[in-house]
Order: structure tokens, then C-alpha cells, then sequence
């Protein structure tokens, strides 16, 4: 395919049923993927397409303004990328299946050949949710790119992560770029194209569908060095992508969870397939064969000012507790509890987790750095 070509691989994009495979045999018959756009039925047939595949070519071609899509594509500034060219992710086009064009909104930069992606289910439990963001955060700045696929949950938890830690980020669409999905992570999206990339391999216009969440997930895996579960139940799509990523020879890691919850059922039983179970971000590093450059703890001392502090350190630990429980078991009351709690989140001893709910920070991080070459 001719980089010339790439506006009518746009167009052929909106075509069910015309993937790699049948691009390249069209390019190769016609000479140029221009000519195959213009080609009547039976030109379309002796290229080797089935008759239902080109009376289908034929019938959407009309409805197709391609006009249209490139002004689209600049307003959105969105760019394409024909797997022909030279600026299309190598890790990508390392799998069987990968999409013969992709539309990316964002730069995609050298150092996103090191990246992670991290997945899990769209309605975590606060154990999901802090496990995600400890080895988001951790990842990100230790170099890695993290990958994930903009949904609700784990998925928005990991960009987010990401971003604070001042690392990149990458979203794998399900859906045309001009199309946020789901609608509340507007401000995310944007943020992730600032620092990283939006990927799809659906043209402006396309709107998300069912069937196209589990093939978004094999470009998810397919773009990784691994995938990381960090809590997904036993039907998840998170589990979908781990066993896209298992065809591709991508690594596999999995957050072990409680047997009791349904939502790290996925994981579990992942671990007990193989996956690398992960208690810590060394254990992605080392797995993955990174090197590192340093590798130091930072403490967070968690020393109370005053006995009222010391009272509810002395109540917390890392499973939420209710502030009403907190009130009762210090004998204290709600306004003096309250306010102490906002003092010690902004000095970053406690956090909420939601719902009124305190965890205790943990004391000890392990920061990373990569060996620079």
C-alpha cells in the first residue's frame, strides 16, 4: 500500500468485511487502492472478493464521503497510519491480526516501544482500585508507557494514575476517535493525547458496538510488552485481553485476589494458568528483563502531631473504615473526626477511598528508574 493510498483505506475502512487480507488483494489486482475504490462488482469478484463482499462494496460506496472524513480527521487532528508506514507501531504489526490502518490522535513516541497495559473490570472494589493505582503509579515512573482501554473502572484508574505520576499514556478506542466513549472521560481523553496517544481502528463516525470491545482488545495487547489484570471477574473482557495477549507471546501478570470475591475471580484463575502473579512492581520488572538504573524506597513518616491523630492512625489500616466507626471506636465526635481526617489526607497520611471511607498510606515505595543506554 502506497502512503497516496491511505484516504481509500479510510474509505474501505467503513466497509465491513475488508480487512488486511483484502486490502493487500485489492492493492495488489488494482495497482493502487484508488483504482479499487472506483472498481464496478465484477472487476471487484475477479480480484477475488466474494460476490457478497462486492455487492456490499458497492452498495456503501455511495454513502461514503470521503471528503467529509479527511475534513473530520483535521478538525479532530487526528493522524492514519497504513501498516506500510514507517511511523506504525512495530509491536503492533507483530501480531497476526493487526489492522491495516490505524487512526491515532496524540503522538506516539519511541520510548511507547516499552509499554504495559493494564486492565481489569468497570466496577472495581476499593482493594481494585488501590492495587491499580500503586502499580500504575510505580510504572509509569519507572518509564513505562501504560496502555489501557479508556473504559469505566480499572481501565480509567490506570490512565489516570499514569498521568499524575508524570508518565504517557495510551487508549485503545473501540470506536471512532471523534467519539469518547464512555462520555464522562471527555477530560481524560484529552489529557491522554496531550501525553501520549488515542489509538482506534475505526474511522470518525463509528460508534461503539459490543462486538468491537473484545477486537480492540487483541491492539490493546498486541501494542504491550504484557498485560497486567489487576482485578476482573471470571467473564471479564479484562480476561479476553489476557488471552489475546497469551496468542500474541505477550506476558501475563495478574493481581491475586480474595477466593471469597467475584471480582478477582478472573485473576485468580488466571494464576492458576500460568499468568505471573504480581505482589509488587519488582515483579513486573524482573519478569519483563528490565534494567534498572536505581532503585530506592521513599518513606512517607506517618508520626502523628497530636493524641487525636494518633487515636485514628491507631484504627486505620489498608481496608476502608467508615468514618462513623472511626467516631465510635475513638470516642470522638464527627466534626472533630472529619476535620482531623482532611488535615491528615492533605499531609498525605490517610486517603479517602469514597463513601466516607479512610485507608491508612502506605509507609514504603519502591521508585524505579530504567537504564539509560
Amino acid at each position: 500500500m502506497q502512503n497516496q493510498d491511505n484516504n481509500y483505506a479510510i474509505g474501505f475502512s467503513y466497509i465491513n468485511g475488508v480487512g488486511r487480507v483484502r486490502l493487500n488483494l485489492l492493492d495488489n489486482y488494482f495497482g493502487n487502492l484508488e483504482n479499487a475504490w472506483h472498481a464496478g462488482k465484477e472487476a471487484l469478484i475477479s480480484a477475488g472478493l466474494d460476490n457478497t463482499l462486492a455487492e456490499n462494496i458497492v452498495a456503501h460506496r455511495p454513502k461514503i464521503d470521503l471528503s467529509k472524513t479527511l475534513e473530520t480527521l483535521k478538525r479532530h487532528d487526528i493522524q492514519t497510519y497504513a501498516h506500510t508506514d514507517k511511523d506504525y507501531p512495530a509491536s503492533l504489526k507483530q501480531i497476526h491480526d493487526y489492522p491495516p490502518l490505524i487512526f491515532v490522535k496524540g503522538k506516539l513516541l519511541p520510548a511507547d516501544e516499552l509499554c504495559l497495559g493494564i486492565v481489569g473490570t468497570r466496577q472495581p472494589t476499593v482493594y481494585g482500585k488501590l492495587v491499580t493505582e500503586e502499580l500504575a503509579e510505580s510504572l509509569a515512573r519507572a518509564g513505562l508507557t501504560i496502555v489501557s482501554g479508556l473504559a469505566r473502572g480499572i481501565d480509567t484508574v490506570a490512565h489516570t494514575t499514569a498521568l499524575k505520576a508524570g508518565g504517557r499514556s495510551i487508549a485503545v478506542f473501540g470506536c471512532g476517535l471523534d467519539i469518547i466513549y464512555p462520555s464522562e472521560n471527555h477530560s481524560l481523553a484529552r489529557q491522554i493525547a496531550e501525553n501520549g496517544a488515542l489509538i482506534s481502528e475505526h474511522p470518525p463516525g463509528i460508534r461503539p458496538r459490543p462486538e468491537f470491545f473484545p477486537r480492540r482488545n487483541r491492539i490493546l495487547s498486541g501494542l504491550c510488552r504484557g498485560i497486567l489484570v489487576t482485578e476482573a471477574g471470571e467473564n471479564s473482557g479484562a480476561v479476553i485481553t489476557a488471552n489475546y495477549a497469551l496468542e500474541q507471546n505477550r506476558e501475563i501478570f495478574a493481581v491475586p485476589g480474595s477466593i471469597l470475591s467475584p471480582s478477582s475471580l478472573g485473576t485468580n484463575r488466571l494464576i492458576q494458568e500460568g499468568a505471573k502473579l504480581v505482589s509488587s512492581v519488582k515483579d513486573v520488572l524482573e519478569e519483563l528483563n528490565i534494567s534498572l538504573f536505581s532503585e530506592e524506597n521513599t518513606t512517607v513518616e506517618i508520626i502523628p502531631e497530636n493524641q487525636t491523630e494518633s487515636l485514628i492512625l491507631g484504627k486505620l489500616g489498608y481496608e476502608p473504615v467508615h468514618i462513623d466507626q472511626i467516631c465510635r471506636e475513638c470516642a470522638l465526635g464527627v466534626a472533630l473526626v472529619s476535620g482531623t481526617l482532611a488535615i491528615m489526607e492533605l499531609k498525605g497520611q490517610v486517603r479517602s477511598t469514597g463513601g466516607m471511607n479512610y485507608v491508612r498510606t502506605r509507609e514504603k515505595k519502591e521508585i524505579y528508574q530504567l537504564e539509560m543506554n
